[in-house]
């Protein structure tokens, strides 16, 4: 079992910054890839960036230049560093991890960014 705590949303004026951070806890160690996903209010989940446990990252076309992911492998833990935020990256965001090939999901935490 992993579990996943998300933190460091919040609301935030359009052009401003967000980090968000998601700690692992339980069987860490069995993590292969982990992620960040976002769903809007009537929206379908998405994917807005992965990184592998080697490193390898994928960011969805929206974020790509305005987002960064990592990870500390050794504290078990994922990144979300969000820049130049648009009211249009408002959802809740999950923090994804796989283990063993089975997802673990988040709570979720609220990113609201005003115009």
């Amino acid at each position: 079992q992993v579990h996943l705590v998300e933190s460091g949303g919040g609301l935030v004026q359009a052009g401003g910054s967000l980090r968000l951070s998601c700690a692992a806890s339980g069987s860490s160690f069995t993590i292969n890839g982990m992620g960040w996903y976002r769903q809007a209010p009537g929206q379908q989940r998405e994917l807005v960036a992965s990184i592998s446990r080697g490193g390898n990252t994928n960011y969805a076309d929206s974020v790509k230049g305005r987002f960064t992911i990592s990870r500390d492998n050794v504290k078990g833990t994922v990144y979300l560093q969000m820049n130049s935020l648009k009211p249009e990256d408002t959802a809740v965001y999950y923090c994804n991890a796989i283990g063993l090939g089975y997802p673990y999901w988040g709570q979720g935490t609220q990113v609201t960014v005003s115009s």
